[in-house]
């Protein structure tokens, strides 16, 4: 691993969409490596005691499973992942954007055991530790456009953990405390 400050300034805006701001400003201080590597620890303590069944509850007609919400988590991250590896490798190709439904509807989701969709959001989270520790400071605050808006890559590095806690805080508020009140799950 390579030892890179993790402390790489919050992106500011004009570095991203506004948009993205519901998620930018859920992250707090500079450490985002940290961040994001608590995360993925937080997340599978989130799903440890979850049952297979648990993972089909929708709460309310028309949501996503709670599957569905981990795939589509693990599907925008290598997303995100994908722009700021282009972008910090200076490739100057604007990047399209992605219809987050079309990716659940098209997704195996429901079908995947609940233990193989958490080993694969952790293993794209390691991917996502890789890309960024590896980073060199210039690379940080490059920029180009996805989806028709400019961003920076570490921009993308505080989407992907707002985009991940906001949805987080989704399941632990709408979905599992449904299952098992006062539990975490």
């Amino acid at each position: 691993m390579t030892t890179l400050s993790t402390t790489v300034g919050r992106p500011q805006p004009g570095e991203y969409a506004p948009y993205y701001e519901k998620y930018i400003s859920q992250i707090q201080g500079e450490d985002i490596l940290g961040v994001l590597d608590e995360q993925h620890r937080q997340t599978r303590l989130l799903f440890s005691r979850c049952s297979e069944a648990d993972g089909d509850l929708r709460y309310a007609p028309e949501k996503w499973s709670v599957k569905e919400v981990i795939g589509h988590v693990s599907d925008a991250e290598r997303v995100f992942g994908y722009r700021a590896l282009r972008i910090a490798r200076c490739d100057a190709t604007p990047l399209s954007g992605f219809d987050e439904n079309d990716y659940v509807k098209h997704g195996p989701f429901t079908r995947r055991p609940l233990p193989d969709l958490i080993e694969d959001f952790v293993a794209v989270r390691q991917a996502t530790l890789s890309l960024f520790r590896n980073c060199d400071p210039e690379g940080w605050t490059r920029r180009g456009v996805a989806n028709q808006n400019a961003v920076s890559v570490r921009s993308l590095a505080y989407i992907i953990a707002g985009h991940e806690l906001h949805h987080r805080r989704i399941l632990q508020e709408k979905y599992l405390k449904i299952l098992i009140p006062d539990s975490g799950c």
